[in-house]
């Protein structure tokens, strides 16, 4: 019988290992083109809509244009005249006026509200969708609302104190109360968004540390204060920063009720340059007055990013 002789397997050429890495590569490189074929739209609009008006919006803070003539370019003179304009310096106050208002009572109202939905009673679902109701409302059904409940004439709200006889208020009219007021509409439209954030906040609370420290003699109190309030801390930071940006770019509702007044005192900072740019055509020095709003609103945010990092309760 014949020895059969066994020979080794044929090894792959080195040209087969290059031919087959070409391929590997080939497929990577249409795989790519592909998802940049889907998503480069997208791209496209978010860059023209965001990224170059922010950039032609920083030039022309730097320029005098009234959107017709040539523009002229002016240096620091748009940020130097905003130093010394009292209208401007009144928009700002107004500004913080409102944030100081409306941050902390939306912070705890939110938490409030989530707390009280964070339970198994009847009807629940419905309670947490008419909650979140105000929050998709349009600024313009909102301006209009705030109208009819606030009108120092036909207003809801009179009507009720006429019949308790009590004395009726300005509200709207009134610059003692009209931005109380503004700061109360957007309590009402924006509170829903914190409750949400919360209460899903809350559902991640571990059950096992509440039932501990009951078992322990807590009280639900005690428990809430020692043990889910500082869960929340993260969550705290972070709805704080987003509705402390929120008040400091108020403009839809000022512009659907009072258009600043009166007697200037809803002008806010972003309904400033709005007036600056579109009705007195001076588009520099509203791109100005928009590049300072930018730049506080990042010094709030670094600084409320930076003291919760040193106090161990970062949402970032």
């Amino acid at each position: 019988m014949a020895d059969i002789v066994t020979r080794p397997a044929a090894q792959p050429s080195s040209a087969d290992a290059t031919s087959k890495r070409r391929a590997q590569r080939a497929r990577a490189v249409r795989s790519s083109l592909t998802g940049w074929g889907f998503v480069a739209p997208a791209t496209l609009i978010i860059l023209g809509l965001s990224i170059f008006p922010a950039i032609w919006a920083f030039v022309l803070s730097f320029q005098d244009w009234d959107g017709f003539s040539e523009a002229t370019f002016v240096g620091g003179d748009n940020y130097a005249q905003l130093v010394t304009d009292d209208d401007f310096w009144t928009a700002v106050r107004n500004t913080i006026g409102f944030t100081v208002l409306f941050v902390p009572a939306s912070v705890l109202l939110g938490l409030f509200l989530a707390v009280a939905l964070n339970r198994r009673i009847r009807l629940i679902g419905f309670y947490r969708t008419a909650i979140f109701v105000p929050f998709v409302a349009s600024a313009a059904s909102t301006g209009i609302l705030s109208t009819y409940l606030f009108s120092p004439q036909f207003g809801l709200v009179n009507n009720v104190l006429r019949v308790l006889h009590l004395p009726q208020q300005g509200w709207l009219d009134d610059p003692n109360q009209a931005m109380v007021v503004i700061a109360i509409m957007s309590l009402w439209g924006s509170a829903a968004f914190t409750t949400v954030i919360y209460l899903a906040a809350l559902q991640d609370v571990p059950i096992e540390l509440i039932e501990a420290a009951r078992i322990d003699g807590a009280t639900p109190r005690q428990a809430f204060w020692r043990i889910v309030w500082p869960q929340l801390a993260p969550v705290t930071v972070f709805v704080t920063i987003w509705q402390a940006i929120e008040a400091v770019q108020l403009f839809d509702l000022v512009y659907t009720t009072t258009r600043g007044g009166p007697l200037d005192a809803t002008r806010t900072i972003v309904y400033f340059l709005y007036d600056k740019a579109f009705h007195a055509l001076q588009f520099g020095y509203g791109s100005a007055a928009a590049y300072v709003l930018f730049a506080a609103t990042l010094i709030i945010t670094i600084g409320v990013v930076v003291y919760s990092r040193r106090t161990g309760s970062e949402a970032f």
